[in-house]
Parts: structure tokens; C-alpha cells; sequence
């Protein structure tokens, strides 16, 4: 059923693919950098943000994740930046491009730029979860020093979010078996269940938080040691920074200047 593919695939992000052998540190500034550079791409230049591709792309097969798989979980941002950028082509005709005997006009043209945006972002950080693991990247927030309460309540939320799917099958599960065969019940029993399902959540988050006391816990993450820093961490730093730069101030996409014109 969707909750326990939910609860699988949440599972699967705890540790990640761990397919990339660079300090976790560096892929967190690596990643901010990106989507500072895709969001300081401006809205009338989306020719530039399709080159910003390449990092999601070679990131995603360089740790293992495999493209397909972040290409088709960033989709489900499309809806969210169509629902930003869906007036800007009705208020705003401008013409922007000529390509070949069509204009396009500006408001289509920062349209596009918001979707791709959006998609790009989504991708850079899936590729970094997926790649790195969501507890890793909250050691490493805390390693660089974001403050203990922030990287905890982080990971708290992340783990919360598995203990209510977990309650949310276990109550699916009765009542399948109680159901008799029914596929649709009243609004009155979905109304109780998500009652009794809070219910559940908040009584076993308090089990959980009495087990971590018990253990010591002291409101911060046990961080293991940070390893020492290695060439190859810098020179991946160093690479990426240096990528996106030229990907940010050259304008590459100028080379199709024979295809698309812009407007005089």
C-alpha cells in the first residue's frame, strides 16, 4: 500500500546511497552554493539555468542515485512554481525572444524561469539527501556549527515523520481487517481515526522522548569525530565553486544566438 512504499522510501533516506566518498560538510556548501546560484540567475534568463543541469545530473550518477530517480521525484514541485508563475504570462506581454517566425513573450519567459527554478532546487537537494543521508547532514550542520537546537529538531521531525506513518499503517491495517470488504467509510470515521491517530502519535513520541532521556540524551546529537579533511574534499569544493561560476557570469547559451533572438 502508498503508506508502507512512504515509510520504505523514508527509511532509505535515514543513511543514504553513500556512493560519493567527499567529506559531508563540503557536500552541504556545495549544495547552498548551487542554489544560491540558480536563485541569482535572473528571471529573464532561463537559457542560463538549463545549463545549471549539470550538477544535479553528474551528482546524481557520480553517487550512485542514478538521475531517473531525482528527475522524476522533482517533478512533483511543477504544480507548486505553475501555481507562483501562472499570471505572468497573462499580465506581462512584453515580447522577450524571436525563435525563428515565433515571439515569445516575457511573461512566458520568467515563467519558465520559475518552474526551472523550482525543479533545479528540488533536484540539488535530493541528490544531496539521497547521496549523503538525512542524519548525516544533520551531524555535519551541527560539526559546522549551526546550533545544536536546530540540527535536533531537524532529525526529530524526520524521525517524527516516520513514527506517524508507522502508527498511520498499523490503524490501515485494522481497519482493512475490520472493514469487511468496504472500500469507502464516512466522513464521521475518517474524522475519528485521524483523532485516535494523533492520539497514538503523541503517546508514543512521548515513549520514545522518556527511552532517549533514559540514555542520556541531552538535547543535542551524538556527531561522531569529524575525519580528517583530504585533498580530494578540497579539490571537489574548489572544482564545484568554480563550476558554478562559469555556469553563473558566462553566458554560454549565448552560442545559440542564431536560434533565439532576443526582441528589439
Amino acid at each position: 500500500m502508498s503508506i508502507q512504499r512512504a515509510l520504505i522510501t523514508l527509511n532509505s533516506l535515514e543513511n543514504g546511497d553513500r556512493g560519493l566518498a567527499v567529506d559531508s560538510r563540503f557536500q552541504v556548501i556545495v549544495t547552498v552554493m548551487y542554489l544560491v546560484a540558480v536563485l541569482s540567475v535572473p528571471l529573464a534568463d532561463p537559457g542560463m539555468l538549463v545549463w545549471m543541469f549539470v550538477y544535479p545530473i553528474v551528482m546524481a550518477e557520480a553517487s550512485g542515485t542514478g538521475y531517473g530517480r531525482v528527475l522524476v521525484k522533482s517533478l512533483w514541485v511543477l504544480p507548486l512554481a505553475t501555481v507562483i508563475g501562472i499570471f505572468n504570462p497573462i499580465l506581462d506581454h512584453t515580447p522577450a525572444w524571436h525563435i525563428w517566425s515565433v515571439t515569445v513573450s516575457a511573461g512566458w519567459v520568467t515563467f519558465i524561469s520559475i518552474c526551472l527554478r523550482g525543479v533545479l532546487a528540488v533536484q540539488a537537494v535530493l541528490v544531496l539527501v539521497y547521496s549523503t543521508g538525512f542524519y548525516t547532514i544533520c551531524t555535519a550542520m551541527q560539526r559546522m556549527g549551526l546550533p545544536a537546537v536546530l540540527t535536533t529538531q531537524l532529525l526529530m521531525v524526520y524521525r517524527y515523520i516516520s513514527v506517524l506513518l508507522q502508527e498511520s499503517l498499523s490503524m490501515s491495517r485494522a481497519r482493512a481487517a475490520r472493514g469487511f470488504g468496504c472500500s469507502s467509510y464516512p466522513l464521521r470515521l475518517w474524522g475519528m481515526m485521524v483523532g485516535q491517530l494523533l492520539l497514538r502519535s503523541v503517546e508514543r513520541a512521548r515513549r520514545v522522548h522518556n527511552a532517549m532521556l533514559a540514555r542520556g540524551f541531552d538535547g543535542a546529537l551524538p556527531a561522531p569525530e569529524p575525519k580528517g579533511l583530504r585533498a580530494a574534499d578540497w579539490i571537489y569544493l574548489a572544482g564545484w565553486i568554480a563550476a558554478f561560476a562559469l555556469l553563473r557570469f558566462i553566458d554560454i547559451s549565448g552560442i545559440f544566438g542564431n536560434i533565439i533572438d532576443p526582441a528589439s
